[in-house]
């Protein structure tokens, strides 16, 4: 008998209303969002009640849902007005609220009948016995920790039928599920109440302290100054594994990403589904192109995080970044004039005339070209642009459509590491 696979959600990161549309145009199933309370993201573009009720809206138009973190550690006092602010979310069409602390999800099993709830990944969850528990409890989905493996995964979905979610793609937290103090102790920030300052990225010293002696600076004698974060998840070309285990939602990470993070990632994850789904063949032929996809956009090394193990000294950034983005976002299409062959473009970086460019859209678009017959908004003919938000236009050999992503290619620069621990940096 056939294997009947279920279509998994494709979940991306929305910090703003602009990347809430692009999210969904660009394939996302649901996108999660933060309020202006009990979130872990106080420096993203927090949504309004005004801002939710519109993307709701929008993403409805293409068959997709908002759900919304409400992912904080409570303390005492944090909970006034919760059961409102729940009631506000349900009335305004939230399909669903990310929690991980058990005062927040009593208030909003109680505050918001009918307002579903997804155990968030702060909340640890390894095995089917804990998402047993919180289905007890009336929770619909289970976001599960970081730390498990695709063979623990695998046990999970044998033992329980609660919905699984699992990452994909995104930065890691170098502490457990992302329960973190250092951002307290380095800058008195909460990172478990939506203040984290990334401390585990900061660059250190390192001393040596033999017993009895004094203290020596390491300085000079390591290859790098040092940091204790890891490189970024990425499991695109993992997908069928995701799949045939029965993962119910694909989460990408990165709220406070760019447009161009959201677009590419959620196109390939949404382009991975929909290959492996209509065959094993078709993934494997788009793979290759799919992970090269990925590296455009990353800003670190990607790996798999804990899924195939527990990471080495590989999967983490004791130095040097060793990857360097080789791709530039320069401009969005907002749009395409057939009889003259003419795109409008808003800019978002410096563009010159004569550049070497990709676009691409949803549902995996791509064609490479240069900047031709740049011109400004008043018509003028130019050959550079180097105002961001700036209306330009340009010639182009193929249609395009408003939505459309523009990037720059340029030389790309890789650092690796030599095995005396230095580092090189060549041309990729």
């Amino acid at each position: 008998m056939t294997k009947t696979l279920k279509r998994p959600e494709v979940l991306s990161p929305a910090g703003t209303l602009e990347k809430l549309k692009v999210a969904v145009q660009y394939g996302a199933d649901a996108v999660f969002i933060g309020g202006q309370a009990y979130g872990l993201r106080s420096r993203a573009g927090n949504f309004t009640f005004e801002q939710m009720e519109e993307g709701v809206q929008f993403a409805a138009k293409y068959g997709a849902k908002v759900y919304v973190a409400a992912n904080m550690v409570m303390h005492e006092g944090n909970e006034a007005g919760a059961g409102e602010w729940f009631r506000k979310l349900r009335d305004i069409g939230i399909a669903a609220v990310i929690v991980s602390d058990p005062a927040l999800i009593m208030i909003a099993a109680t505050g918001a009948p009918g307002l579903e709830i997804h155990l968030s990944t702060q909340a640890s969850a390894t095995n089917y016995e804990t998402l047993e528990f919180w289905k007890e409890l009336g929770l619909t989905r289970v976001v599960l920790a970081r730390e498990v493996s695709m063979e623990e995964l695998a046990e999970i979905r044998k033992r329980t039928d609660v919905e699984i979610e699992a990452f994909v793609h995104g930065a890691m937290c170098i502490s457990y599920s992302g329960r973190c103090t250092l951002s307290n102790h380095m800058s008195m920030r909460d990172a478990n109440r939506g203040g984290c300052s990334q401390s585990c990225r900061w660059k250190y010293d390192l001393y040596d302290m033999p017993f009895g002696q004094e203290r020596k600076s390491l300085k000079g004698e390591i290859p790098e100054e040092f940091s204790m974060s890891a490189v970024d998840m990425s499991m695109i070309d993992h997908i069928p594994d995701m799949i045939e285990n029965g993962v119910d939602s694909l989460k990408i990470e990165g709220r406070m990403k760019s447009i161009h993070y959201v677009s590419t990632v959620t196109n390939c994850y949404k382009a991975a589904v929909d290959a492996y789904l209509e065959s094993p063949e078709k993934f494997e032929a788009i793979k290759q192109d799919l992970v090269d996809e990925m590296w455009k956009v990353a800003q670190r090394e990607l790996a798999t995080g804990f899924y195939y193990g527990t990471p080495t000294e590989n999967e983490q950034l004791f130095g040097a970044r060793r990857k360097i983005p080789e791709y530039k976002f320069v401009a969005e299409v907002v749009a395409y004039d057939d009889a003259t062959q003419t795109a409008t473009i808003r800019q978002r970086n410096v563009i010159n005339e004569g550049d070497q460019v990709e676009f691409y859209g949803p549902g995996f678009r791509h064609f490479e070209t240069y900047i031709e017959n740049l011109h400004d908004s008043k018509g003028n003919k130019i050959d550079r642009a180097p105002n961001p938000m700036e209306l330009l236009t340009i010639k182009v050999p193929q249609p395009v459509q408003a939505g459309d992503m523009v990037r720059a290619l340029k030389e790309g620069l890789i650092n690796l590491y030599k095995e005396d621990g230095t580092s090189v940096t060549v041309r990729a």
